[in-house]
């Protein structure tokens, strides 16, 4: 599952244990774009980490995890949580919804998981205040073209930190500070909602933002999370880091403008955690055996009407995090070939294989026709990809259910033959397949 050993490196100045590196750092990183199955890819590989850190994103991304029956949808906090003892950080690339942190955090006690101790988040992690939200709606409208945001403050969140006028976890623990901070915040939204023509009065007083409860309830969580994974590393200890949405969602390497608002590629983990990109050891790429997209953007490999409806039916494509239906299509390995570029990937987990189950034959994307020749180049602007004629392979179906799979030697032929073509276009080994939501119905590959 994790990579064992790795290389030995001194470990970086001012941590608090001395020594080489004898642990390894893994990451997971979704090769589409998003919903690809990570929250089970990382709970499948937590049982074999000690810390499991989340490294960008927010509260937009959603990760489902079935566990004894039991379904546990995870917004903000790793799905590690869910294996005991586990330890599991936030990131300073994460932006933060404070009050949905620990809604979920409270949550996950009432159901019997007890986070109590085992979830830190980083002082540098910026915070996503209610006025963050009322800015993304304002924004959408404004905008005379819709990207297709969640409305949950995560680009303006982004926004602010790249201007230099964010609000961090760290601010927030500075009680006699966090009112001054949080007000020039509020202050700054009010004139931004003027500007795009709404209403300033939708952005509460500063004093909503700040429950009187908040600064002890960060200073029970808050820890230098960089500090804690190299430590880890320097104790023999696995790491594992997770990232939201995703390589067709980055805001530099994604289909822009129909992206998130952070780098979500397996580069920005090191960075996003406060570690060196020399801690990593594994990176592995989630892929749907399909493809899905929720949101607005092109999606080239699209079914027809009819067999979209099918697969987003067995298959359950709803977002976990607002509800809306996903767009449903044919394996793109153009995309997870550039994902595999881009992600620097050892092996890819393929999940949802159970979902074509019944299809009696399975096309994949080989290559885009532009012009007059077909081109294996993933392009660089989404109007070139709206545009884009996908050229397919069509590959028998197995019609036979591998839900029951443990073993590659249980599935049939046609479904390991359809797997070797997906690891042979992608150019990364398969590492794992996923047949089913349980935690259980997992092949790992040989």
């Amino acid at each position: 599952m994790l990579a064992e050993g790795g290389p030995h490196l001194p470990l970086e100045a001012g941590s608090s244990v001395t020594g080489t590196r004898s642990g390894t750092c893994s990451v997971v990183v979704g090769c589409q774009w998003g919903d690809e199955g990570k929250g089970k890819v990382v709970d499948v590989l937590a049982a074999g980490a000690d810390v499991v850190a989340r490294y960008q994103g927010g509260a937009n991304a959603g990760h489902t995890v079935h566990v004894g029956g039991r379904e546990f949808v995870l917004h903000q906090i790793p799905s590690g949580i869910l294996h005991p003892s586990k330890r599991c950080l936030l990131g300073n690339g994460v932006v933060v919804d404070l009050g949905q942190f620990f809604a979920e955090y409270d949550r996950l006690a009432e159901r019997g998981v007890d986070p109590g101790g085992r979830i830190g988040v980083s002082p540098r992690a910026h915070v996503v205040l209610p006025h963050h939200k009322v800015l993304d709606e304002a924004a959408e409208r404004a905008a005379g073209r819709k990207i297709g945001t969640t409305g949950r403050g995560i680009g303006p969140a982004y926004e602010d930190k790249a201007g230099r006028r964010g609000v961090r976890v760290g601010d927030l623990l500075d009680v006699r500070r966090a009112p001054e901070v949080v007000t020039a915040s509020v202050e700054w939204a009010r004139n931004r909602l003027r500007v795009l023509g709404a209403d300033p009065n939708l952005v509460a007083a500063a004093d909503d933002a700040i429950p009187s409860a908040l600064p002890q309830r960060l200073a029970e969580v808050a820890t230098d999370v960089g500090t804690e994974i190299a430590d880890a590393l320097a104790s023999g200890r696995e790491v594992l880091l997770e990232g939201a949405q995703g390589t067709a969602l980055d805001v530099d390497h994604g289909t822009y403008p129909f992206v998130t608002s952070s780098s979500t590629t397996a580069g920005a983990a090191a960075a996003g955690v406060g570690v060196g990109p020399t801690a990593i050891d594994t990176v592995i790429g989630v892929v749907k055996a399909y493809t899905t997209r929720v949101g607005y953007g092109p999606l080239p490999t699209a079914f027809d009407e009819e067999m979209d409806t099918r697969v987003r039916q067995l298959g359950a494509e709803f977002g976990a995090t607002t509800g809306r239906p996903r767009r449903c299509g044919w394996f793109d390995a153009v995309l997870a070939r550039y994902s595999g570029r881009v992600n620097g990937l050892t092996g890819i987990a393929v999940t949802k294989l159970d979902v074509l189950d019944t299809l009696p034959e399975i096309k994949v994307a080989t290559a885009y026709r532009l012009g007059d020749e077909p081109s294996g180049a993933f392009p660089s602007v989404a109007a070139d990809l709206e545009r884009a004629q996908p050229v397919y392979e069509t590959l028998p179906g197995w019609r036979s259910p591998t839900n029951a799979a443990r073993r590659k030697a249980d599935l049939p032929p046609n479904a390991r033959a359809y797997l070797d073509r997906i690891e042979e276009l992608t150019g990364a080994p398969i590492v794992m397949v996923s047949v089913g939501t349980r935690r259980s119905q997992v092949i790992h590959w040989e």
